[in-house]
């Protein structure tokens, strides 16, 4: 997801410890038809066409189901967690409602197991990477609408007037040919170390490549192991030789204000291809394999259906769900908004197409591991992460004192 657009997406669930599964659920069942009530967001931008979207596909599904109605509202991304905590507290929740992957763990008191409403034709053609990132205590909490996938983008414009001509594939390669960036005045990447952007698109990735993990199988944080010392070592070392934007380091730059946008930086793995080839021109984007130190990984969400136990019209809403998220349904929606299916099904975008190329990588992302604790992490990790990279700290001393500042987190 874009930092820019999900904003929402990006800020924490400090409450969400909080959450009771007592939801209140949409729709009677003793008034005849069923009625099940959805909340989404815009994940297409044009306000228009998500609407149609929504209402084709409501009207397509009631023609098929007489006896069920759907009422859908739309929400803002903004403060989306304090909406939604709301209303599941006053009981005036509804019955399905949309969530990525760790609010699936955040809310899971809340929600549903999705595993009995889907059909078996449905959860056969779910890719397993998306199917592990909505599963939870071997259970399915989400019915998954959309993929997201950021390989690494760099620019051959930057790369023709740096005077270099391959393209980074492992941290020795990016580390190699940084020195010819900056000796033109250029950066090689757009790290983004401001806390307002999200760690699962920023440092995670290369705690993932070293063969890390956020954290340990007992549930204590892993990320100040090895792997992440490496991990924030290669950074470091990066911006040590200012191949990493330094506007970058300390904000959140408008995409077209950004160095990445202006032709100062050269590759991205934060930015999609719908962001960026406007800026740099369709010919000029090179879709690459994500980085690789010990494995080549990125990240790559997953917007779900989720149910709240608290709805009184479970079957019903199962029954959308499972109707909502079908190939044939979601084709417009998913090539409207530039996300990818969930599902192993024919590719949505030609091979040689910039969405095509991305689209490759889907079945090779991850979201990581779940817990309840990862979005008030970030907010501990994010810190201590730019500390190093402005050379306030060794990598090591960072990482040692996020670790105990997250102690408190995973109570």
């Amino acid at each position: 997801m874009r930092a820019k657009r999900f904003a929402g997406v990006i800020a924490g669930l400090a409450t969400a410890g909080l959450i009771a599964g007592c939801a209140a659920g949409g729709g009677d069942a003793a008034k005849g038809d069923e009625t099940v009530t959805l909340w989404v967001y815009p994940v297409i931008a044009d306000e228009a066409k998500h609407k149609a979207f929504w209402d084709e596909t409501v009207a397509a599904f009631e023609k098929e189901n007489t006896d069920i109605k759907v009422k859908y509202e739309i929400f803002p991304w903004a403060n989306r967690d304090e909406s939604l905590q709301t209303a599941i507290a006053a009981n005036k929740g509804p019955d399905l409602v949309y969530l990525i992957p760790d609010q699936l763990m955040a809310y899971q008191k809340s929600i549903e197991p999705m595993d009995k409403y889907l059909s078996k034709d449905r959860k056969s053609e779910i890719l397993p990477n998306v199917t592990k990132s909505v599963t939870i205590d071997g259970h399915m909490m989400g019915a998954p609408l959309l993929t997201s996938a950021t390989p690494l983008l760099c620019n051959a414009a930057v790369f023709k007037e740096a005077g270099v001509t391959e393209y980074p594939e492992t941290w020795e390669d990016a580390l190699r040919i940084a020195p010819k960036f900056t000796e033109k005045g250029l950066h090689l990447f757009n790290y983004t170390a401001s806390a307002e952007a999200t760690l699962n698109m920023t440092f995670y990735p290369l705690l993932w490549q070293a063969g890390g993990a956020v954290y340990g199988k007992d549930g204590s944080v892993a990320f100040d192991g090895k792997a992440g010392t490496e991990a924030l070592t290669f950074l470091s070392d990066l911006a040590k030789m200012g191949a990493l934007d330094p506007d970058a380091l300390t904000s959140l730059p408008a995409t077209e204000q950004s160095g990445i946008a202006t032709g100062k930086t050269a590759c991205s793995w934060v930015n999609s291809v719908t962001e960026l080839a406007p800026f740099w021109g369709e010919e000029n984007v090179k879709v690459l394999a994500p980085l690789k130190d010990k494995k080549s990984i990125t990240y790559g969400t997953v917007g779900s259906l989720s149910m709240l136990k608290g709805s009184k019209v479970k079957d019903a809403a199962g029954k959308f769900a499972d109707f909502a998220t079908s190939a044939e349904v979601l084709k417009p929606y998913l090539t409207e908004a530039g996300f990818f299916s969930a599902l192993d099904t024919a590719p949505l975008y030609p091979a040689d197409s910039l969405q095509g190329q991305v689209e490759k990588y889907v079945s090779s992302t991850t979201v990581g591991e779940l817990a309840p604790s990862s979005r008030a992490l970030m907010g501990v990790v994010s810190p201590e992460i730019q500390a190093a990279l402005l050379g306030q700290k060794s990598p090591k001393q960072a990482l040692s004192d996020a670790a105990k500042a997250a102690a408190p987190l995973l109570k």
